[in-house]
């Protein structure tokens, strides 16, 4: 655990420093992903499967905002039918019309929801967007949920009926249409997963903002065996075909997918909870704290001494007062005695006469007297 929270601050830290770069290619690399994943359920156009068309595309939506990456998606999918024919084509734009004037009308801001369902549905691990939209959004994000499934399986009907829409003459054009209708309107797979979903999403919703310990995890299993739970139902009551190895792994990887979410989001430590309860004037408050877990940065500073090139040259002073070359005046020895006046520099001393003063020619009292009168 301690290894995974150094790389998700070392990931902060990076993300925080870096992020006006690393956005836009995140876009990026999350476009092409999905335009890829469009051309490999709808493999028609020659042109619109060229990799250099991907790469423009992606590259647009890297420096626009997301919605731009919605609407590439809509229009690669639209070029993809019309290779198919136009009344297929005009049927995938009157859908598209259809969805986008709901979604702009409830959710808005969910684009990377309507774009992730259909890919996450192709990879097989569909559970994963209603449990990540119960944790990080609100219960509206279930219309753009339900309109990523709708593109998801209105794709996987044109891919299966492609034999049969394909080369159609003028009088089939009406058959076609009908075809398709039918194939969306009678397919009950789609009508239960729609129903899963918001199921889940709800779920999961609900749990997550209880005050109870382990919350997200118990959202987490809670919308997994739910999902399984419906699915499973929906094949007994209903003709709905499922195969139960792949939903059951495929919710198995929704769910890692999950707590990798969550860890991210919302890793707290339930073990340091703390409840406090304290009021004012009017109202009794009681608060649950719930600490986050981190781990502080490994700071290491390597500090490099060099050896200077010259050494500081020290000039020698006097604890009692600062030393002046000359003679030793005759006060400093009154006051300060022998030991005072020897500790002048041997060499910068002066003698009075040529031989050096000794102890038995110097008056004490005679000094101390003239000292007191000059004073």
């Amino acid at each position: 655990m301690t290894v995974l929270l150094e790389i998700k601050e070392k990931m902060k830290q990076i993300y925080a420093e870096y992020g006006t770069f690393l956005f836009p290619i995140l876009k990026f690399v999350l476009a092409f992903i999905v335009f890829k994943s469009i051309n490999s359920i709808l493999p028609f156009s020659e042109v619109l499967n060229s990799i250099f068309i991907l790469l423009i595309l992606a590259l647009f939506c890297a420096i626009l905002p997301l919605n731009v990456m919605v609407l590439l998606g809509m229009v690669l999918i639209v070029g993809q039918c019309y290779e198919i024919g136009i009344e297929v084509a005009a049927f995938a734009l009157a859908l598209i019309l259809v969805m986008f004037i709901l979604y702009i009308r409830f959710t808005p801001g969910d684009a990377l929801i309507l774009i992730l369902t259909p890919i996450a549905c192709y990879m097989k691990v569909p559970c994963v967007i209603p449990i990540g939209c119960g944790l990080t959004r609100s219960p509206a994000s279930a219309v753009s949920a339900g309109f990523g499934v709708v593109i998801y399986y209105f794709m996987e009907l044109v891919k299966q009926k492609v034999a049969i829409l394909q080369g159609a003459e003028t009088k089939e054009i009406a058959q076609n249409l009908k075809l398709l209708l039918d194939g969306l309107l009678k397919n009950q797979n789609m009508f239960m997963s729609i129903i899963a979903f918001v199921a889940v999403l709800l779920i999961v919703y609900v749990i997550h903002r209880l005050s109870i310990d382990y919350a997200w995890q118990i959202a987490i299993l809670s919308g997994a065996i739910s999902y399984i739970v419906i699915m499973i139902a929906g094949g007994l009551f209903i003709d709905v075909k499922s195969q139960i190895l792949s939903l059951i792994f495929g919710t198995v990887g929704s769910v890692i997918l999950a707590e990798g979410l969550e860890f991210f989001l919302f890793n707290v430590d339930y073990t340091r909870a703390e409840t406090l309860q304290y009021e004012d004037d009017e109202y009794y408050y009681y608060v649950k704290a719930v600490p986050k877990m981190s781990i502080a940065e490994k700071n290491v500073t390597i500090k490099t001494i060099q050896a200077e090139e010259e050494d500081d040259v020290r000039t020698y002073e006097s604890p009692i007062h600062p030393y002046q070359p000359g003679p030793v005046p005759q006060e400093t020895i009154a006051f300060e005695g022998i030991s005072g006046a020897a500790a002048q520099p041997q060499d910068e001393r002066q003698p009075q006469n040529s031989e050096d003063i000794s102890i038995e020619n110097i008056d004490f009292e005679e000094k101390l007297e003239q000292s007191l009168k000059e004073l």
